[in-house]
């Protein structure tokens, strides 16, 4: 197996993403708010697949050693760079996330339920304990439970495929989508912070980011055919699980306009 079969694999998961009914529900500004105020959470939880691969293929410790393979270091170790300590829009250092955060206080989104529940995995120690107890969406609550369950059991091609195939090979293309809505439906609301974040994830994940995932993810699978099956595995998973999150935004899109 290669990357290209698992593309083939992943197609059809893929293609539901990008042609989506809930990017034709993002009509208002309330919609929006519904949509990141969900959508937050996979921005957050990325970061912790993220850096359990820095964690796996890269030296966290001390006393410092030299770690696995340098080309496949230099890879998650570049990526790391942007995602933690990127570049604003008024040229100061935020992580992605905190960039995202931003932005949704910038345009009136309530970023109270992802601060709280930051809060409680700070106070519980414990993910899955404070997934339990939150309110959010099932869908929401499954998507999390999903990329910890990842991220636990230890398995870099694992992690790397709900990273690669579930996240950033994806995000371009999807992303492109979701700002082209924005931009028709809010003209006037100032969505500068938020259009700058879609800009930079198309722009880092499709001209750097996703071709070094790639190049990652041959190094860790090689010719090891059980690696690639379960790597195939995780991303189908990962992709319908992503699709389970767009169906619970959609929702609740839905059942407020019917409240109205």
């Amino acid at each position: 197996m290669n990357i290209e079969k698992i593309n083939t694999s992943i197609q059809p998961q893929k293609d539901q993403l990008l042609q989506h009914s809930l990017y034709e529900k993002v009509k208002t500004v309330e919609d929006l708010h519904t949509f990141l105020e969900n959508h937050v959470f996979a921005v957050w939880d990325f970061m912790s697949l993220l850096k359990a691969l820095q964690e796996k293929l890269t030296c966290t410790t001390t006393p410092w050693l030299p770690t696995g393979n340098p080309e496949t270091r230099y890879l998650i170790n570049e990526i790391v760079l942007a995602e933690e300590t990127d570049l604003t829009l008024d040229g100061k250092r935020l992580s992605h996330f905190e960039m995202y955060v931003d932005a949704m206080e910038d345009c009136g989104a309530n970023t109270a339920p992802i601060l709280a529940f930051l809060e409680n995995v700070n106070l519980t120690k414990n993910i899955f304990v404070s997934i339990k107890k939150s309110d959010l969406h099932p869908n929401v609550k499954e998507f999390l439970n999903f990329t910890f369950r990842i991220i636990d059991e230890g398995k870099p091609n694992k992690i790397s495929a709900a990273f690669t195939f579930g996240r950033e090979d994806l995000i371009p293309s999807m992303f492109t989508e979701i700002l082209r809505n924005f931009q028709t439906n809010f003209p006037e609301t100032n969505l500068d912070k938020l259009v700058y974040y879609f800009e930079r994830h198309i722009e880092l994940d499709a001209d750097e980011h996703g071709p070094m995932a790639m190049k990652m993810i041959t190094e860790l699978c090689g010719t090891n055919e059980t690696k690639w099956k379960e790597m195939q595995e995780v991303s189908i998973e990962a992709l319908e699980k992503r699709i389970a999150l767009w169906n619970a935004i959609e929702e609740q899109i839905v059942e407020k306009l019917e409240l109205v």
